[in-house]
């Protein structure tokens, strides 16, 4: 399998609100190669990103679970856990939920990470 390389940012809520209204604006035009995803700082990529966390990434993209049932019988984890920890997961474009016959099945978008930092 292919790497899945995902570009994450790290910038304060202030910088983040000036750039999305100069973006608005025509001000500024994001580059191709900027993150798309952004955090407002290591602490919080740190909670998204967690060891808890990114041995679920793995556990999914290596068992390839059919449904959140399957997948909390793998990892252990509650489903209402699974379910909170994967929605957050979705939000970030990190995995997506997808729905078939009645049931969510999850599938990982990204194995490598980069971050830009910017202070």
């Amino acid at each position: 399998m292919a790497s899945k390389v995902m570009k994450i940012g790290i910038m304060s809520k202030e910088d983040y609100k000036h750039r999305t209204i100069a973006i608005a604006k025509g001000e500024y035009k994001p580059r191709k190669n900027e993150p798309k995803i952004w955090f407002e700082s290591m602490e919080s990529l740190g909670q998204v990103l967690s060891g808890q966390n990114q041995k679920l990434l793995r556990l999914i993209r290596d068992q390839h679970p059919a449904s959140l049932v399957e997948l909390e019988a793998l990892s252990g984890r509650k489903k209402s856990n699974l379910s909170r920890t994967l929605k957050t997961l979705s939000n970030y474009g990190i995995v997506d939920l997808i729905k078939e016959k009645g049931m969510v099945r999850p599938i990982v978008n990204a194995t490598d990470f980069q971050v830009e930092l910017r202070i």
